[in-house]
Order: structure tokens, then sequence, then C-alpha cells
């Protein structure tokens, strides 16, 4: 579910009822030498409940179909469903992803496969890209360092294990500064897309006073300024007098109507109801690359998390590579055929 991770503007927006329906799901790409790709898919829930519209990735009736249940020792009833189907390439996935109708149809998501010949070698790469949601935000980089972003995208699995071992403490404290961060990360963002689409709502209306560039000037003032006042922003903006304090009395009595749209732009481009997921990773021959965790015998895993691709693209990819036996065999009886001449000359000279 789509973690909320900070109170800015929550109450300017209209209430999203996150549903608690989607089944803890896991897809498994096992990528073939020739482009060829096993996906499985492995869903796991509380009700027996699978329909579309709260399935995270897209099925349909030409997969392998699959259900079981699970009883736990104390009568605890889990719901599974695996799903496989093997793609001839990426683009039979990519349609997939096209013509989904499930809970999240509304994000662009692709995967990609590329095979590098390099003689002893073939190199091959494989990934997953979501596209980015907003259009003028900032990349979470520019909040976190590299420790804190590795526990940014961990998997959930990882960030539990940290905060109930002998660390967790240490890693509770981590965890709430990483969070101030990203607060503060979400509110940059959330200003910057209100100031981007309301200064295209009013291009072409607006005095100098009024452009982006002067706008984005003020930008972490208006920060702020929302951080200051968070809990009286509804009456503040259904007063005007937080719109009057962004961008002047005049201002905001003339372009209500285009501040109150690009607010609704904001509210859909956030809260969108996303279900997360995993994406896992089976690469051929032996891993040379990648930006995922490693579980065990080389499988990689990704959370896919809306945070993750809110103002970049979150791509999951790996990398391997498969010796060419046949290059090491031309390349040893090449080696063979020529130390041979080179002992037939010297003999004879000899």
């Amino acid at each position: 579910m789509k973690r909320i991770p900070f109170k800015l503007f929550a109450s300017l927006i209209l209430v999203i009822v996150v549903s608690c329906d989607e089944p803890e799901t896991i897809v498994t790409n096992y990528v073939h030498p020739d482009g060829s790709v096993t996906r499985k898919i492995l869903m796991r829930n509380t009700k027996n409940k699978f329909d579309f519209s709260v399935l995270q990735v897209p099925f349909d009736k030409t997969w392998d179909v699959k259900d079981t249940i699970e009883i736990s020792e104390k009568g605890d009833t889990t719901w599974i469903k695996r799903a496989e189907k093997l793609f001839k390439n990426v683009e039979e996935i990519n349609l997939t992803y096209k013509n989904d109708s499930g809970a999240n149809k509304e994000i662009s998501r692709k995967t990609e496969f590329k095979k590098k010949f390099r003689w002893f070698n073939t190199e091959y790469r494989f990934a997953e890209k979501i596209d980015k949601k907003i259009q003028n935000g900032y990349p979470i980089k520019d909040f976190l360092n590299q420790e804190e972003l590795a526990y940014f995208y961990s998997p959930d699995s990882v960030t539990i294990e940290k905060l109930t071992g002998p660390d967790s403490l240490k890693y509770k404290a981590f965890g709430d500064s990483i969070g101030r961060k990203t607060d503060r990360w979400m509110s940059k963002n959330m200003v910057s897309e209100w100031i981007g689409e309301f200064t295209r709502l009013t291009k072409g209306k607006a005095d100098n006073d009024m452009t982006i560039e002067s706008l984005k000037a003020r930008e972490d003032e208006f920060v702020k300024l929302v951080e200051t006042n968070e809990r009286k922003l509804d009456s503040l903006w259904s007063n005007g007098i937080l719109l009057k304090k962004f961008i002047g009395d005049a201002n905001a009595l003339k372009y209500k109507a285009e501040a109150d749209s690009a607010i609704s732009v904001v509210t859909k481009n956030f809260w969108m109801n996303f279900k997360q997921y995993s994406i896992r990773i089976v690469m051929p021959g032996k891993l040379i690359g990648t930006n995922g965790f490693i579980q065990s015998n080389e499988v990689l895993i990704w959370p896919v998390k809306s945070d993750y691709f809110l103002t970049e693209p979150y791509e999951m990819w790996a990398k391997s590579k498969l010796p060419n036996r046949w290059a090491w065999l031309i390349s040893g009886l090449f080696l063979m055929v020529v130390l041979t001449g080179v002992i037939i000359r010297v003999i004879k000279k000899g």
C-alpha cells in the first residue's frame, strides 16, 4: 500500500481510502539467453480475493494458474495463487503492461533485454522500468546520502530485520532521520509541482511576478509557510489566506480557479492509488552488475513503491555473462596451431 510519509497538504486534498485487499505479490523474471522470459507471479492473500481491481500486475487466462491454500498452526488461512507463462521476448511482456486493466494500470511500465557478443563471453542485460509520475520534482538523492538511499530502497524484509535486530535502536533513529528528510523532499516536490502546474495554467495571462522563474525563486519560502501552518492549511486555503501569501491579494483573487485546479493535479499525482509489490530477476550465467538486492543463489529483488518513481524513472536492472565455449575452443585450437608452427620452425632451424 502507498505510505503517505508526510501530512503536508493533507487537509487540502480528497481523502483516498487505500484498500488493504491487495495480495502480497512477487513477480519473478527468469531471463533466458535467447531473450525469452519465463515470468512467474506469486500472490498471497488473507482473503480468497484476487480480483483484477486489486492485482498489482497483469495476467490472463493464457497463463498457467494454480490455486492452493496454507493453514498456519494458529488456524489462519492464506490463499495462494501462482501464475506462470513463457514470453518469447520482452515485447510480449510490454504488451501485457500496455493492456493492463488491474490496480496499477495508470503507471507506465516496460521491460528491456539486451545482448552483447564479447567473443569469449556474451553479456546480457534485463531491466524493468517505470516512468516518473511528476515533471517538476527533485530526485531523492538531493536529500539523502548513499547510506540513506540504500536504506530508502531496501526491501521490507531487510528493513524489518534491521529494526528487530541487535542494533534496532540505531536503525530506528536512522529511519526516523530518513523520514524527516523524505518529508522535506515530499513537501518540496508538492510545492514545486503546484508551481509548475499553476504557471502552466496561467501562461500568457499573468504578469512578470507570476512566471515560473519568479515563483521558483520563492519556493523555499512557500515550503516553510506550508510547514509552519500545517495544522491550519484547510482553513487558510479555503479562506484564500495561504494563496494570498503565495502570490499576493490581487493575483489570488484573479487566479483562484487556476490555483485550485493546480491543487487537484497535485492531489492526483501524489496520492495515486498504487498497490506495491516486488520484482525478482534471475539472470543467465554469472551476475556481473545490478542495482538490486541479492537474496540467495544470485536471485535479485526490488520493492516497487510509488515513492520510487515519483520524481524520476525507477529502473530495476541486472547484467550477467555466459562463456562462449566454442570461442574458447577456437581460440585454443588457433593457439595450438601457432605454437606448433613456431616449434616446427625452431626444429628446422636447429
